[in-house]
């Protein structure tokens, strides 16, 4: 299974935030969308950084009055990212390596194409575990 098919299933849009934007700002698009992390764009094409809902929690410990802060103050700007031919299994092996929860999928020219959450690549997962489960029992019934 790879990127491009969880994309096709869960679609690619995406919800990017200006790197100048207060996080307070980031708080409601958080919770509007109910998503864990924005991608941080100046475009919403081109991929800044990312800021998750832990870079505000330790943002907020180190400086209470962030919410008045840009952004950029408190985003990755070092982000993985993945294509639409890459595996599941490869971007397992990524979130696991680098202990990161949402993964940006970018085109070869690095234009941002959508957004894979851990929770897209277990659903994804299950599913693909079902099917071969179901093509196992019809084997076996037919076999026999």
């Amino acid at each position: 299974m790879r990127i491009s098919d969880i994309l096709r299933s869960k679609g690619s849009a995406v919800v990017t935030i200006r790197p100048e934007e207060p996080v307070r700002t980031l708080l409601a698009e958080l919770a509007v969308h109910n998503v864990g992390a924005l991608i941080v764009s100046p475009d919403g094409a081109a991929v800044a950084g990312i800021v998750s809902e832990r870079d505000v929690a330790r943002g907020l410990h180190n400086e209470p009055g962030l919410l008045d802060a840009p952004v950029l103050q408190i985003m990755t700007e070092d982000v993985h990212s993945c294509v639409l031919e890459d595996s599941i299994e490869d971007l397992m092996v990524l979130m696991t390596d680098q202990r990161i929860r949402h993964v940006p999928v970018v085109t070869d020219d690095g234009v941002l194409a959508g957004i894979v959450s851990i929770g897209d690549v277990v659903k994804g997962r299950i599913g693909q575990l079902e099917f071969e489960k179901e093509q196992l029992e019809g084997y076996i019934s037919s076999a026999g």
